[in-house]
C-alpha cells in the first residue's frame, strides 16, 4: 500500500505514485515474478493513483465521512 504524501500538490503526488509503479514493474522483472496487486491511493487522491495504475485503492472518508 502506497499513501501519497500528504499535500495539496497534484504533481507531487502523481511522481509519488509513478514512481511506486515503475518500483512495481521493475521488481516484477527483475526477480521473474507476477503480482496481480498495486496498492495506491486514499480517498483524496484515489483519481490520481487509478491513473497511474493502482489496482487497489482504500476508500474511507469518502464512504464514512471525516473522522471526528
Amino acid at each position: 500500500m502506497t499513501i501519497g504524501p500528504l499535500t495539496d500538490d497534484r504533481l507531487k503526488i502523481r511522481d509519488a505514485f509513478k514512481m511506486t509503479k515503475k518500483l512495481y514493474d521493475n521488481i516484477q522483472e527483475l526477480f521473474s515474478i507476477k503480482f496481480d496487486t498495486l496498492s495506491m491511493g486514499m480517498s483524496n487522491d484515489y483519481d490520481i493513483a487509478i491513473e497511474e495504475g493502482s489496482t487497489m485503492i482504500r476508500i474511507g472518508s469518502k464512504i464514512f465521512g471525516e473522522r471526528k
